[in-house]
């Protein structure tokens, strides 16, 4: 009986039994975590940067590379691009180095900035839902954090998400991949 009172008194149980306690709290809050991650309905992992012409016809009429009804920009980079949309249309995006690749103003960002459009449904009937815009870092940097507008209302199939240009135009910059199960 002495031993009981003995483990209780020096404190072991009570540490026991936080550790116990602490354990099970990180198991709960990694396993909210991962579920909160996988939320999203939508993934985007990497980018293709405009490629603005995609032949030259035999009339020599320039065929530009046209993405569901957008235009192109001239020819821009990027290095990375993260996206994730859930099913009540919250964009978190991050993309990395949208730059210029062409002209004198070549390797800058041109004081641009950028919003991202989410094209649900086949080319022809596709639905675009869009964020707000965000200005780019000066190394091309930019994040997005938004509900799109108009929000979603169904599943989207056939999705293609692109970077577009802030201004009047909204031409197109960058488009990300859409993550492959």
């Amino acid at each position: 009986m002495d031993s009981k009172h003995g483990y209780f008194r020096n404190g072991t149980a009570a540490r026991a039994i936080v550790r116990g306690l602490l354990v099970a709290l990180v198991a709960v809050a990694v396993t909210g975590i991962a579920s909160a991650q996988e939320d999203a309905n939508l993934k985007f992992r990497g980018g293709i940067g405009v490629i603005p012409v995609t032949g030259v016809a035999a009339t020599g009429a320039v065929n530009l590379n046209v993405v569901r009804g957008v235009n192109p920009a001239g020819p821009w980079r990027i290095a990375d691009l993260f996206a994730n949309v859930n099913s009540e249309g919250r964009i978190r995006l991050k993309g990395r180095g949208l730059l210029l690749a062409a002209g004198n103003g070549i390797g800058t960002n041109a004081g641009a900035s950028v919003f991202a459009t989410l094209f649900c449904g086949p080319a022809a009937t596709a639905t675009a839902h869009s964020s707000n815009r965000v200005a780019l870092d000066a190394d091309g940097d930019f994040t997005i954090d938004d509900q799109l507008n108009p929000a979603l209302t169904e599943t989207c199939d056939t999705p293609v998400l692109l970077i577009r240009n802030g201004g009047a135009s909204a031409v197109w910059f960058a488009a990300g991949i859409p993550e492959v199960k």
